[in-house]
């Protein structure tokens, strides 16, 4: 998929299929009990807000990415029959020709579904599949951990996994706690640019993917270019302010979809004198990856943590 303007970015992060590496050597079933076949006391009927489910669904289609790899964590993959088109992760994911950009209620509904997932309500489709007697679970794009966590917890329920996602976010906890346990006590914080695409759109500080730089102990410098807030947190930099403010790493979320690599950074006029430049710290990392908000997010993290600890305190 290419997506390459900022409306296309907040579209993209709306429905969860967004082109934004991992290092930790991970599959879908590294998780707890993700082979399992749904909690002992897992009872129907269950409720998520206004959905109520009176038996566990035994075909599920997901159009979101980030939905399918909780799915598939919480050990829920063997009831998911159909996922969209982007959602590549894991390997064993049914993908199909299914849009979560442009969903067709007529084309969804001929898959049969016991629930739907989706990231956004485009073309009213919640409306329309609720129509049709479908049972639908919107769950938007996280702003924060904490988001994930409950998209994770009303999964496990609705799914009849409620345990196993509860060991996946207890896991992700531990994890993230491990990770930023024993970070390097800095003096000045170091600074980063995070690419989604060459033509420099970032993403700030108060977007789900800031939140985890932050967690990192990093300073973001797009923050001043949407200090107004009118970019919806993924501003358009300049070569300008980019180079003035001289970032000491460049973490690239555009290496699948556009290319972009340390060698084409470096290679870019002007960049010659940025630090992340001079010092090789240009990191380029999986466009998926830094994009999802489902349970690899903890990869992001040690893939920022990794990078950034090779800087002497």
């Amino acid at each position: 998929m290419s997506r390459r303007t900022p409306r296309l970015f907040a579209a993209a992060l709306a429905v969860g299929a967004l082109l934004l590496g991992g290092c930790a050597e991970k599959t879908a079933n590294d998780t707890p009990a993700a082979g399992g076949s749904g909690s002992a006391a897992a009872a129907f009927p269950v409720s998520v807000g206004r959905l109520t489910l009176e038996k566990r669904p035994e075909k599920i289609v997901s159009l979101s990415p980030s939905t399918t790899e909780m799915l598939f964590a919480i050990g829920a993959g063997k009831q998911v029959t159909a996922v969209d088109d982007q959602s590549n992760y894991p390997a064993e994911a049914p993908k199909s020709d299914l849009s979560g950009f442009q969903p067709n209620a007529e084309a969804i509904a001929a898959k049969a579904p016991d629930l739907v997932v989706l990231a956004n309500d485009l073309n009213k489709i919640v409306d329309q599949l609720t129509t049709l007697k479908i049972p639908v679970l919107l769950t938007p794009a996280a702003t924060t951990l904490d988001d994930t966590y409950q998209q994770l917890t009303d999964l496990g329920k609705l799914t009849g996994h409620p345990a196993e996602a509860d060991a996946v976010t207890k896991k992700m906890k531990d994890d993230i706690a491990a990770l930023t346990k024993d970070l390097p006590q800095r003096a000045k914080k170091l600074t980063y640019y995070h690419e989604l695409g060459p033509e420099l759109y970032s993403a700030t500080s108060k977007t789900f993917i800031g939140s985890i730089y932050t967690l990192a102990g990093l300073e973001n410098i797009a923050d001043p270019a949407d200090a107004d807030g009118k970019s919806a947190g993924y501003p358009q930099l300049s070569q300008e302010v980019i180079v003035k403010a001289n970032p000491d790493f460049v973490f690239l979320a555009d290496t699948k979809c556009c290319k972009q690599t340390p060698e084409t950074v470096k290679a870019r006029s002007g960049w010659a004198g940025v630090t992340a430049v001079k010092n090789n710290q240009i990191v380029g990392l999986d466009d998926d990856v830094a994009s999802r908000w489902g349970p690899r997010v903890v990869d992001l993290l040690k893939a920022i943590i990794d990078a950034t600890a090779k800087v002497p305190a």
